[in-house]
């Protein structure tokens, strides 16, 4: 036995091991349970929670009962450790596993196609969290696909999938309008203005939406999401090089539950977009119970802010930042407050330091 789990051979041996006995030295099991094919469903669940998903494909493989219990009971799946062979494994899954609600394909090579894909969406209808990530050889049928038969996915991430295009993008985002999570980075042709213009009409629920290196996107694709989604707490456009303030100053407005915003080597950003985030931050504390509410759950707005490469802003502007939002740290312990690469910005501290440096400070640190 390695790790607990039984190798090939032994699992007889494994199951007399896990056997309660009571104290005549009789096996104790409530029922007639005489080998491993007899194990309830709730208990073989829990034995397979042990291990790894290896081992609950290969439970499925034993026999009828354990097969069904299997695949009526396993709700989570995660084939990154697949390095061969992936789409004839999902090929094989697909249709035993249709209880799957989250489902990781994350490849370190394009492995699974379109069919793989196909098969997901004609029987795994409940899957809310899909990850696709660097799955290169996949066309837009996937998201077609997708979109008929997974209309309850909430969390999608296909960054690194470079062959799909903002129509197929845009449909898909019309039938999954509960889309809470997206990740499109890199995504250079499905992410595009267009794209964004229907993800802000049908996913209203969006709270992250990751759109690094996009390169296409603009003003316009930004201020379509930040008028269309509210609830939008996270946003990522680092490496959207023709942004501008605009886009900033759209989601220091009509995003007033943002907490992350990434816009490394976003260089068309100035102090005009950092005043307008300074800014929301005192119009947000008059909206009396939401931010009274928000604050008691430690929640107090931007938490992180990424302006690496951002050479245009200047220390006054990042200051009134640091200073609107409490969360934001420049100091190494929690440094939420990303300024790498702006030589200009050193001087800009946040409240830590401040109060590291006052006079008696060190005096009563001991």
């Amino acid at each position: 036995m390695v790790g607990g789990r039984p190798v090939t051979g032994n699992l007889d041996m494994w199951f007399k091991s896990l056997m309660v006995f009571d104290g005549r030295g009789k096996i104790e099991t409530g029922a007639a349970i005489t080998g491993w094919k007899d194990l309830p469903m709730e208990l073989l669940m829990r034995i397979l929670a042990l291990g790894d998903d290896r081992m609950a494909i290969v439970a499925s493989g034993v026999c009828t009962g354990w097969r069904d219990a299997v695949c009526f009971g396993l709700s989570r799946l995660c084939l990154s450790w697949c390095k061969e062979h992936m789409n004839n494994l999902v090929l094989s899954l697909a249709p035993k596993f249709t209880k799957l609600q989250v489902l990781s394909l994350r490849q370190n090579k394009p492995q699974v196609e379109d069919t793989a894909l196909q098969t997901i969406a004609n029987y795994c209808h409940d899957l809310c969290d899909l990850d696709l990530s660097k799955s290169q050889k996949l066309s837009d049928i996937s998201l077609y696909a997708l979109a008929h038969g997974c209309p309850k996915l909430t969390k999608l991430n296909i960054s690194g999938c470079t062959a799909f295009s903002d129509s197929a993008l845009a449909y898909l985002t019309s039938f999954c309008t509960k889309l809470k999570y997206l990740n499109l980075c890199g995504c250079v042709k499905a992410a595009s203005d267009r794209a964004l213009q229907a993800i802000a009409y049908n996913c209203r629920q969006l709270q992250s939406l990751i759109l690094g290196w996009c390169e296409g996107v603009t003003d316009k694709g930004v201020i379509c999401l930040a008028l269309g989604c509210p609830d939008l707490r996270a946003i990522d456009l680092c490496g959207c090089v023709l942004i501008t303030d605009e886009s900033v100053i759209a989601l220091a407005n009509g995003c007033p539950r943002l907490r992350s915003l990434g816009l490394y080597y976003c260089q068309n950003i100035t102090d005009r977009a950092m005043y307008s985030l300074a800014n929301s931050r005192l119009k947000s504390k008059h909206c009396s119970w939401a931010s009274i509410h928000e604050s008691s759950n430690g929640e107090e707005g931007l938490m992180n802010l990424n302006i690496s490469q951002c050479t245009a802003l200047t220390p006054p502007a990042v200051q009134a930042v640091c200073d609107s939002f409490p969360a934001l740290h420049t100091c190494p312990e929690r440094h939420s407050l990303i300024i790498s690469g702006c030589l200009s910005l050193t001087a800009v501290h946040c409240v830590c330091a401040v109060q590291n440096h006052r006079p008696g400070r060190a005096g009563l640190s001991h």
